[in-house]
């Protein structure tokens, strides 16, 4: 069975570049400003407290993990209230090589594991807008293992260390998005987690090619056409033939890369009858025309 949640994340091909564990007491503040990176964090102990993207500050427990696809700032501090013109804490290398924050002598209110990745596809922008803006998943123990995994295999030289690493990295972030379910903001998740638009997604997927309506998907949803948009809608956070144009789209990018097909054959495997139409539908989305970016 096609399964678009995984279609997106191996297009994006999620890469580890930054990971380190963190140990925190008494009073303590992180702030940090990033471009757009991928940002994880799980708590194997204690209490946090997190705040990103001028989000609402969430208070994070044992147990919890926390995936932001696109993170451009982010907080995080102990319970303890730290005055705002307080100096930011700079983080202690430890000699076990993790890192301490705050009180260095008293015992930890806080263990947790921090890194970032980077996604390989050029498409990356257009990708993450179906994901979720922030996935938070409480409880699950998978998660704190394979960040485990993640972090044991980064510091080990071993055979095939990148190949091992790539597949970790792209199992923690399948595992996080689907454990998220109905709790992540409008996207791909939240649209799979509705088994009536989880159909109409897969049949997307499977067939790009075929000239799809929003009646037609409706029907595979088994609703009506109002009650399908509205609901794709709310769910996924764009339109039904919206999400569509952009899925053809990275599939679009992705085949004009691999400089083995003509545009005329591109536009036949995304849904477009004539290479003139998909040239302009491209050219408007992309910025520029097929040929040029399959040369560029």
């Amino acid at each position: 069975m096609v399964d678009p949640l995984a279609d997106v994340v191996t297009l994006l091909q999620p890469k580890p570049t930054f990971s380190k564990a963190v140990s925190a007491a008494g009073p303590w503040r992180v702030r940090r400003k990033e471009a757009g990176q991928p940002f994880y964090c799980v708590i194997l102990d204690g209490s946090s407290r997190m705040q990103t993207n001028g989000e609402a500050p969430i208070t994070l427990e044992s147990g919890d993990f926390i995936l932001i696809p696109e993170a451009f700032d982010f907080t995080m501090s102990g319970l303890v209230e730290v005055p705002d013109d307080a100096p930011d804490s700079l983080p202690a290398a430890m000699p076990d090589g993790r890192f301490r924050l705050g009180t260095i002598d008293a015992p930890a209110d806080v263990e947790y594991l921090i890194g970032h990745c980077a996604f390989g596809s050029p498409d990356a922008d257009l990708l993450v807008s179906l994901l979720p803006r922030i996935v938070l998943v409480r409880g699950e123990r998978r998660l704190a293992t394979l960040v485990e995994l993640l972090r044991d295999e980064s510091r080990a030289q071993r055979p095939a260390r990148d190949v091992v690493l790539a597949h970790l990295l792209e199992l923690l972030f399948i595992e996080a998005l689907r454990s998220t379910g109905t709790a992540a903001s409008p996207g791909l998740v939240r649209g799979l987690t509705d088994a009536r638009l989880a159909l109409a997604l897969r049949q997307m997927h499977a067939s790009p090619e075929k000239p799809w309506t929003v009646v037609e998907l409706a029907k595979i949803a088994a609703l009506s056409r109002s009650v399908f948009f509205e609901r794709f809608s709310r769910a996924v956070g764009v339109a039904p033939m919206e999400y569509l144009l952009s899925w053809r789209m990275a599939l679009a990018r992705r085949l004009l890369r691999g400089k083995d097909m003509g545009v005329a054959t591109v536009a036949g495997r995304v849904g477009y009858s004539s290479a003139s139409a998909f040239s302009v539908a491209f050219a408007r989305h992309v910025g520029m025309p097929p040929t040029q970016f399959r040369d560029a």
